[in-house]
């Protein structure tokens, strides 16, 4: 994926958390968001933030086509 790359995320229940995390030698959380049902969060791959975790049902919309996550119940 490109650092330029654009990920959608959308919220199919209440208290879906997307957290980033980070670069280099250890990998580290940096940030987190909490989204509610409907929600929609729009994320990017930077310098900082190499990969991000879904927690929650969830629909993840990417370039290289749409990934649903389960619900944390």
């Amino acid at each position: 994926m490109n650092q330029s790359d654009y990920v959608v995320i959308e919220a199919e229940e209440d208290g879906v958390h997307v957290i980033g995390l980070t670069r280099g030698e250890d990998t580290k959380f940096h940030h987190s968001e909490k989204l509610d049902a409907g929600e929609v969060m729009i994320a990017q791959f930077t310098e900082h933030t190499s990969a991000m975790k879904i927690r929650g049902k969830a629909k993840i919309y990417t370039a290289h086509g749409i990934i649903e996550s389960q619900s944390k119940k």
